[in-house]
Parts: structure tokens; C-alpha cells; sequence
């Protein structure tokens, strides 16, 4: 049979509802050579889904994007083109357009998202609507909050005002009145945050201190329902601590710098922020824990990362390790993708690594997402599925990954094994825009990437700025 003409019988099929097809348009004959473009084509026609105005679609089949035409297709997969193909059709990825540039004083170490679609957001702390707020933690040691108009409704105080005195690694929001900062000065800071009625000033001020670690805080968690903190240190142990002065032990007074157990900063005690311990310090790791996660699912699970190479499976009522996997290079941020029951874990090899922590140790990797140039040092999951995370590394640039566009080659055994995914998109930092990327990745470093429903993509970095990108539907169900 002549291939220019040869047909191939399709299946179509969605799990958008405002985009399904009637059972009697599901079926039909198309082209064997046809590619996404014409199929889009034939769906978005008058006799198909005759939408008022062309929606972009992509196809999958067997769960991978459809990057050929159906004919390459049923040939890579050894499929005779009298086969019936099945594709699921969804709205194409929009690029994530660029927004705002908050301008700081120094590189930003540290950034979170609160808004009404936010987990922190839907906390309920005294009621009333979420406004949407970035939290930004800095090189300056200053927690900085951010309306969506760029302008900073709070500073936190410096080290001798109850805050930080060096650096700032992590910051989360624990609801839509509290805060959480960690970093060089071995200390969690609880902040307790409050604004005006108008929303154009506001306070952070110090609820507590949490003290125990031995070296830098390198990552902070939250489990908001618990009102539970995790913490990564650069001691090798990770710190499972409580937000709640009235059930935090008394902080461990050897924890504690020397200027706080002087005679006249105990007679100052009553004035001064109050300091608590950990409900358990746990030796997690032979060196610096980066990363350190509550099961999506399960508060009295941890996952953790480190430079000694390996994500292990924490059981915080026992307090011990019940599970360890071994990758090839150390790893610098994890996060974990729940509908997956997949860990990500970012590596200074420039790869990102998908495990799956219910494996034994000696399982391989999932997948493998290829494409920085330069370290991965943070990781954050959509908020719309379980199939997207986007990453930020050394490299300048933030890059949004979608597991079903994985390719069937394997990963090299350098990269730990497992399918090879690249990522969909690449954002580089503002001021490189219609440029070119550095050649050895030697742009302004990305430190911290979040992602929110609301806000969008929100990167913070050396060059002293967070920055917002938007896409409309952005890899949206």
C-alpha cells in the first residue's frame, strides 16, 4: 500500500470535560503520516469539538507526548498501521511569559507563595480573605514580604531585633499569619506576621526561636496540618520541631550561642524572643542534609536528601532510617511528587533524579530530566498535577519538565538509569531575555524556585531579584 496514503484508525480521547468529543466522534480514520499539527487541526473543526475559537492540543499516546507522525510512531513501537491507536488529546503547554522582577539588596536565598490556592493560604488563622503575598528570605539575613505589585509591606528585624544575624537559606509560610525562616545562623526564626487594613504596611515580628542544630540550616518543611517543622542541616541531622510555644520543648541551653547564656541575658530573659528546642534532632546522614520532606500523605514519614548521595525514608515516631536509596552524585534539593509516589532529588551532576522510595536500595532511578547545565539546587511540584515540577540551578535558569514527554532511551548509568525526559521549557533569568544563555552555564545562579497556582513560577537568585513568570493554564489537568 501506498504510505502517503495509508490511514490509521484512532481513538480519541480527554480528561478535560469541557473538551470531550460524543461518543460518536471518538473514532476516526486519519492520515498514517499525519503529526500534532494536523491532528489539532481536525479536532478544533467545526464537525469535532467546534470550539468558538482554536484550542492548541497535544496527543499522547501510551503516555508519552506524540513527537512524530502516527506512522514513525506505530513503527518505533513495532505496530502494524492496522492497529487501533488510542490518543489522549490535552490543552498545549503555554510558555510561561514573564511578569515582575522584585528588586532586593542582596542575592535572595529563598522564596514562598501564599495565596487562597496555596496550602499555607488555606490554613484557617482567624478567618478572612488571603491576600497573595511572596515571601523572600536573603544573603542579607532579612525575611521581606511583597504584594503582587512589587512593593514590600514588611521587612523583618535584623539579628539584634529577635532576627537573623547571617545569611538566609529557607522560608516558608505556615498560614497566612506566620512565617518560617532558617539559615547560617544554625536557628529557625517563627515570625508572626500582620498586616493593615489596607494592605500596604505590615509587621513581621518574632514569635520564637528554634535552636538545636548544630551547623547551618539548610531547608525547612512544614506539615501545616500538624503544625509541624522539618529542617536539613549541614550537621548531618535533620530537626522535627513544633510551631506551637505551648508544646515546643525549652531550647537545650549548651544549643544555645555563648551570648545567650551570659548572666545578663538571663535576667534579660523575659523580654528577649523565647527560644525552644526540637521535639527530636535525628542523625539522618554521614554529611550536609540539603533537603528534608514530609510524605505527602503521611506526617510521621520523612523523606531526605544529602551530599552523601542518597535519599533515605525516615520514620519519625521511631526515629529511625527504614529506607535508603543510593544515586551517583550528591544531591542538593528533593521534592516529592505525591500522585507519582516519586521523589525528585536535583544533583550536582546537573540532572534530576525521579526514585521511588517504596523500592529497595537497590532500585534504579525512575526517570532521569536532562537539560541543566550547572548544578540543581532547588525543586518545586505543579500545584495542578502530578506530573510536572519545575527546577532552578546554577545555571540562570529555571526549566519546567512534564514526565509523560519522556523519551524510551534510557538514562546512562552516570545518570542512575531510567527513561530520559527534557525539559518543555527554559526561563532565564530577566535580564537575559533575548539573549543567550551563558555558554557554561555561568549565568546569575537560581537559588530557589516555588510554584503556585496563583502566582505563577517564582525564582529567586544571585542577581538580587525574584522574579514572577506566568502561563495561562501552565501544564493545567
Amino acid at each position: 500500500m501506498d504510505t502517503s496514503t495509508a490511514q490509521v484508525k484512532v481513538v480519541f480521547t480527554t480528561n478535560e470535560a469541557d473538551l470531550e468529543l460524543p461518543e460518536a466522534k471518538r473514532q476516526l480514520l486519519v492520515p498514517a503520516d499525519i503529526k500534532r499539527y494536523g491532528l489539532s487541526r481536525i479536532l478544533n473543526s467545526e464537525s469535532m469539538l467546534d470550539t468558538s475559537s482554536p484550542i492548541p492540543l497535544d496527543f499522547l499516546a501510551n503516555g508519552t507526548f506524540l513527537t512524530t507522525s502516527i506512522e514513525e510512531y506505530l513503527a518505533s513501537e513495532g505496530l502494524s498501521s492496522e492497529s487501533t491507536l488510542t490518543l489522549q488529546y490535552v490543552r498545549s503547554l503555554l510558555p510561561p511569559s514573564y511578569e515582575a522582577s522584585f528588586e532586593h539588596d542582596d542575592w535572595v536565598g529563598a522564596v514562598d507563595c501564599l495565596s487562597a490556592t496555596s496550602a499555607a493560604g488555606r490554613v484557617a488563622d482567624g478567618g478572612g480573605a488571603v491576600r497573595e503575598r511572596v515571601v523572600s528570605a536573603s544573603y542579607d539575613g532579612l525575611v521581606r514580604v511583597w504584594n503582587p505589585q512589587g512593593e514590600v509591606v514588611a521587612t523583618s528585624a535584623a539579628g539584634a531585633g529577635g532576627g537573623h544575624s547571617l545569611r538566609l537559606n529557607a522560608v516558608r509560610w505556615l498560614s497566612a499569619k506566620q512565617v518560617a525562616s532558617a539559615g547560617l545562623d544554625r536557628k529557625v526564626v517563627v515570625w508572626d506576621y500582620a498586616e493593615s487594613d489596607d494592605g500596604f504596611s505590615g509587621s513581621l515580628r518574632p514569635n520564637m526561636e528554634l535552636w538545636g542544630h548544630g551547623k547551618a540550616v539548610l531547608a525547612v518543611d512544614a506539615s501545616l496540618s500538624t503544625r509541624r517543622l522539618l529542617t536539613a542541616s549541614s550537621d548531618g541531622q535533620i530537626g522535627l520541631w513544633s510551631t506551637s510555644k505551648r508544646t515546643a520543648p525549652q531550647a537545650d541551653p549548651e544549643s544555645l550561642p555563648a551570648a545567650h547564656t551570659t548572666k545578663k541575658a538571663r535576667l534579660a530573659g523575659a523580654a528577649t524572643t523565647a527560644q525552644r528546642g526540637p521535639l527530636a534532632l535525628i542523625p539522618a546522614h554521614d554529611e550536609p542534609v540539603t533537603a528534608a520532606l514530609f510524605h505527602p500523605h503521611d506526617p510521621t514519614v520523612a523523606y531526605t536528601a544529602s551530599e552523601d548521595r542518597t535519599v533515605r525514608t525516615i520514620d519519625l515516631t521511631t526515629q529511625r532510617p527504614v529506607a535508603r536509596l543510593a544515586t551517583m552524585h550528591p544531591l542538593l534539593c528533593a521534592a516529592a511528587l505525591p500522585d507519582k509516589n516519586l521523589v525528585a532529588a536535583g544533583s550536582s551532576a546537573r540532572h534530576i533524579t525521579l526514585l521511588d522510595p517504596r523500592e529497595s536500595a537497590a532500585a534504579t532511578a525512575a526517570m532521569t530530566l536532562r537539560g541543566h547545565v550547572n548544578m540543581v539546587v532547588s525543586l518545586a511540584a505543579s500545584p495542578d498535577n502530578g506530573y510536572s515540577l519545575v527546577s532552578g540551578a546554577h545555571d540562570g535558569t529555571c526549566r519546567v519538565w512534564d514526565l509523560r514527554s519522556s523519551s524510551a532511551r534510557p538514562g546512562t548509568a552516570d545518570e542512575g538509569g531510567g527513561t530520559v525526559c527534557q525539559p518543555v521549557y527554559t526561563i532565564a533569568r530577566e535580564w537575559l531575555r533575548g539573549k543567550k544563555l551563558p555558554p557554561a552555564g555561568d549565568g546569575a545562579k537560581v537559588l530557589s524556585v516555588a510554584w503556585d497556582k496563583t502566582w505563577g513560577i517564582v525564582s529567586a537568585g544571585e542577581d538580587k531579584k525574584v522574579q514572577i513568570n506566568r502561563g495561562r493554564g501552565l501544564l493545567a489537568e
